[in-house]
């Protein structure tokens, strides 16, 4: 099965060979449970074969536990993204739809010496020193969560204290129930900070710093 037409797939093929460094897709699933744990290993397959810069390794959760508590792996199907910026990018669910765009900037940036953030917002976010979880729900169909997971990823992508990951709201309706999605995007900080819609920079800075407990530098 193919996922990505050929317009598609030279396009990502494009961006994948500008990448400025190498880059990971460390891939989570189980053999028993997981519905869409074989779509999304073809899915992100098909991805890593376009080019030499991206490289694809796959682990089961339930056997090799040590490496997915390394990588606070916890749901499938799961990609870590990791790059010479680390492996706090996360995506849970398969990136489809709008979400491909999140995806390949999320590769892009993960090869980045630096995020496309405001210097105050890098400023702010170097101040962090606790642990500062950023969840964004959505749904293929929602032009306008692309925005939000590629701005909580540069984030995570920035400060070593941030994790950042996309969560496919139909793939995980348990998640979905407990975090009390109505509309995507949702962004959920820490379990209890949360916005709903599209987010300015400010407006997500705002919420990550109120859940770090840390006074905005700027």
């Amino acid at each position: 099965m193919k996922f990505m037409n050929e317009q598609t797939a030279q396009e990502a093929k494009k961006r994948l060979d500008s990448l400025g460094a190498e880059v990971r897709i460390i891939f989570f699933k189980e053999a028993l449970l997981c519905q869409t744990c074989g779509t999304a290993e073809e899915f992100y397959g098909e991805l890593a074969g376009l080019s030499g810069k991206l490289k694809l390794e796959t682990f089961n959760k339930v056997t090799d536990t040590a490496k997915a508590a390394a990588y606070g792996i916890t749901e499938v199907p799961a990609a870590v993204i990791e790059g010479p910026n680390g492996a706090r990018v996360k995506f849970l669910g398969i990136p489809s739809g709008y979400e491909f765009v999140s995806l390949l900037e999320a590769l892009k940036n993960s090869a980045l010496p630096a995020q496309e953030l405001k210097p105050e917002t890098i400023v702010a976010l170097n101040a962090i020193t606790s642990p500062v979880n950023i969840k964004v729900f959505v749904t293929p169909t929602c032009p306008y969560c692309p925005p939000a997971v590629v701005m909580a990823h540069r984030f995570a992508l920035v400060s070593p204290w941030i994790t950042a990951e996309m969560i496919e709201a139909t793939e995980f309706p348990a998640l979905s129930d407990k975090y009390e999605v109505a509309g995507v995007p949702q962004i959920v900080v820490n379990e209890t900070v949360k916005l709903v819609g599209a987010q300015p920079e400010e407006q997500m800075l705002k919420a990550v710093l109120e859940a770090a407990a840390v006074k905005n530098p700027a």
